[in-house]
């Protein structure tokens, strides 16, 4: 099975400070300086593909998937949410006919984003560039990009830890042609229960997975849950079965344009907030960047899209994440501690495409300022990669104006100061995005009060931070800002600060 790295996919800096235009996230289409103020919400362009309502903009199999309501307990208020879902009902298939919903809309380069729950030994798929809706995407469109549920039993023998099916064939596969990444064993620290066998990225069956679809050219590469897991070049391949891993032929493969597609294969999968952005016909992987702004005028960049300058690891071991302990160290001590929290920042945390990118897996921790600060105010851009995602940061070393995903797990907003016991510690409302888009802080701290804005509105309004570490003692007047390290992979960029 080919192993893909992990790896910088390219790196451009917008030569300019954002205007609020500067939400295309492509390289070719800059927007020009100005005097416009540095914008508090992101607009990156997506236009949502279903509107929860009816199967409006799909063709095909239109009788055998639906809206159907599902309710999730939240684990922040313990109330059911109701969420309006995109289901396959396969007891509607009319024996016979093809069981694909594709778009009305034909594209050509694009970046697709949406969650999906696979049912045990669910089977699905996602069509690209399909010029005909009643064909096999498969092989009649550019391809299929599998869904599965990899560690179910008809699919992976638990017992003998063995697959059951070609490497090709499971989620996030380009089917028949390039398997996906398949090496997750034991390393998504502390959270491997929550994902399917045989080293996939894949949650297990009734888990919501994010995926990010991006396609240019004849480039696809699929990050599931947060991991880079596939990256295939379809030119690489004649398409008449003489080259391919199937050894069959793929007719459609070097598709310019089409359509999207689920690809019924007989289960009751369910998707939500599908939404795509389409990108120009220049379009190339290479040069899809997260907008990173190269300067804003007064303060400092923390992070320049390039390198890990202006950063180090921070450890868990002898408890070296406490700043007191670190404090009372000798030089000698902190030196020899920091050297190890480097090994480890360098081993889970990296540059991709651009943005600061934390791999979520074991043996990883946070990632922490070179240099401290007292009172300061600061710009940072981030975004969660899984359903249920969790980070933050800290401020002064102490825990933490609260990242985690309000919408599918806390009903409760991004931003709060979760670690506080007599000042207020939850957000004023909820203003994230979805997992998958980007989301802005604004974050002002002056003494021990911390005012926050997430994505223009207020969610934390001069409010006390306490000191976690000793809660008898104020917040520590100078210490580092760290970017917090959960067991969830997540991305980050234009970290801006200036101190006051």
């Amino acid at each position: 099975m080919k192993n893909i790295a992990l790896m910088a996919i390219g790196t451009v800096l917008m030569g300019c400070i954002a205007a609020p235009e500067v939400t295309s996230g492509y390289i070719n289409k800059p927007t020009a300086c100005g005097d416009k103020p540095y914008p508090e919400n992101i607009d990156e362009g997506f236009v949502s593909l279903f509107n929860g309502k009816d199967l409006s903009g799909w063709v095909g199999a239109t009788g055998m998937y639906g809206v159907e309501t599902i309710k999730v307990k939240m684990r922040g208020t313990q109330l059911d949410k109701e969420f309006q879902v995109l289901s396959c009902f396969p007891e509607r298939h009319v024996k016979g006919q093809p069981g694909n919903l594709c778009t009305e809309k034909e594209y050509e380069n694009f970046i697709l984003r949406f969650e999906f729950c696979m049912p045990e030994n669910g089977n699905n798929g996602l069509g690209l560039r399909m010029t005909d809706p009643a064909k096999d995407a498969a092989y009649y469109g550019m391809c299929e990009l599998q869904l599965l549920d990899d560690g179910g039993s008809k699919y992976y023998d638990a017992a003998a830890k063995k697959d059951l099916l070609k490497p090709y064939q499971y989620t996030a596969s380009v089917y028949g042609i390039v398997p996906a990444r398949r090496d997750n064993f034991n390393q998504t620290k502390g959270k491997a229960k929550n994902y399917a066998l045989g080293g996939s990225y894949l949650k297990k069956a009734g888990e919501w997975n994010f995926e990010e679809v991006r396609v240019a050219g004849s480039r696809v590469q699929v990050i599931l849950n947060g991991i880079l897991v596939t990256d295939a070049d379809v030119s690489k391949f004649k398409g008449d079965g003489s080259d391919t891993m199937d050894g069959k032929k793929h007719p459609g493969l070097h598709n310019k344009k089409g359509r999207i597609g689920w690809l019924g294969h007989g289960s009751h999968v369910m998707w939500r907030n599908i939404r795509v952005k389409e990108l120009p016909s220049d379009a190339s992987l290479d040069k899809v960047c997260p907008c990173l702004n190269k300067e804003l005028a007064g303060f400092t960049r923390l992070f320049d899209g390039q390198s890990l300058a202006n950063w180090k690891g921070v450890t868990t071991v002898e408890k070296f994440d406490n700043p007191k302990v670190r404090q009372a160290a000798t030089p000698e001590k902190r030196a020899a501690m920091q050297k190890i929290a480097d090994g480890q920042m360098r081993d889970h945390w990296s540059i991709r495409n651009g943005a600061l990118f934390f791999d979520g897996l074991e043996g990883g921790y946070s990632l922490a300022t070179v240099k401290d600060y007292k009172d300061f105010e600061m710009y940072v851009d981030w975004r969660i990669l899984s359903v249920q995602g969790d980070s933050g940061l800290y401020l002064r070393g102490a825990p933490q104006v609260q990242i985690w995903d309000a919408h599918n797990q806390w009903d409760i907003g991004s931003g709060g100061l979760y670690n506080n016991k007599k000042n207020p510690d939850k957000a004023l409302c909820i203003a994230d995005k979805l997992p998958g888009d980007w989301n802005r802080f604004y974050i002002k701290m002056v003494g021990e009060k911390v005012t926050v804005r997430l994505n223009g509105k207020t969610v934390v309004d001069n409010t006390t931070l306490e000191n976690y570490w000793d809660r008898s003692q104020p917040i520590f007047p100078v210490e580092q800002v760290e970017l917090q390290c959960h067991g969830d992979p997540l991305e980050f960029r234009n970290i801006f600060i200036r101190e006051l």
